[in-house]
């Protein structure tokens, strides 16, 4: 089985300097955030938009700090069971997993958001361009989730089932990969060439879709992930991860017909910002 050979010959660990360790997870982040950059700028030029390297810069800086702060707080209140209540100390240990990509979106949008603000930029812009990258970062997430042995997904004699370490003598089906296919690249491939269109299509498009694409994905690949051990299923068959992914899908329909509706041209800079003061 490929998969599965090639999870036992991957090591978590990229590579270690003196007592540093630097991991694929890690990695995996800083290659994301890198990516939605140079997505963003080359989108915003493609765009017409007036907004220079250093702004998108600056907004992938709030960004990175609203993702890491907000997934994790997420994960804390809705996965944590508890815990934490008991280990509060263990908030802060990011390194010993625990993300949540539903407070990732939450705390990117509110850490973009801020820095657009301070630079006058259009918010709704800025959120098209920031989800034509998010999905790049996905998917390098996920690949590390697969390389780190997390987030595996039910017993599976298919083919390309994998037998990981904390999985127990049992060929499992690599929901990671397939997060990571779905999630990942096939909403950047839809994205991108959607992008692509000029004049672009009207602000909300791209988010709408985005989080519509992302809930449904999400929810179908749940199907076959085990859910995280101190949850186990909610109601039924349901799982954390599908409860949450539900929201996203009505609220991606709505600001694709919010947007469809109100047809607002994509903008850089606003009424205050450098662009209307030359």
């Amino acid at each position: 089985m490929f998969l599965d050979d090639l999870y036992h010959a991957l090591n978590p660990i990229a590579f270690a300097l003196g007592p540093l360790t630097v991991r694929w997870y890690g990695i995996a982040y800083l290659l994301g955030f890198v990516c939605a950059g140079v997505v963003m700028y080359r989108t915003a030029r493609r765009w017409k938009l007036d907004l220079t390297a250093d702004d998108v810069f600056s907004i992938v800086i709030g960004i990175v700090f609203g993702v890491i702060i907000g997934a994790r707080l997420f994960y804390v209140i809705f996965y944590g069971a508890g815990y934490y209540l008991s280990h509060p100390l263990e908030i802060v240990a990011t390194w010993d997993g625990g993300m949540s990509f539903h407070g990732g979106l939450i705390g990117a949008i509110v850490g973009g958001s801020i820095v657009c603000h301070q630079y006058h930029i259009s918010v709704p812009t800025v959120c098209d361009l920031g989800v034509i990258g998010a999905p790049l970062g996905i998917f390098f997430g996920r690949c590390a989730n697969f390389v780190n042995g997390e987030l595996w997904g039910k017993p599976t004699d298919l083919a390309w089932g994998v037998m990981f370490e904390t999985g127990g003598n049992v060929y499992r089906h690599p929901s990671q990969l397939y997060e990571a296919v779905l999630e990942g690249l096939a909403i950047f491939v839809a994205l991108w060439a959607l992008s692509r269109r000029r004049p672009p299509r009207p602000q909300g498009t791209f988010m709408g879709a985005f989080l519509a694409l992302y809930g449904v994905f999400r929810f179908l690949v749940e199907f076959v992930r085990v859910p995280d051990a101190q949850l186990g299923y909610l109601l039924g068959p349901v799982t954390m991860g599908q409860l949450l992914s539900l929201p996203l899908v009505i609220a991606g329909v709505v600001i694709l017909v919010l947007a469809h509706r109100a047809q607002r041209p994509q903008v850089g800079y606003l009424e205050g910002g450098p662009s209307s003061q030359a």
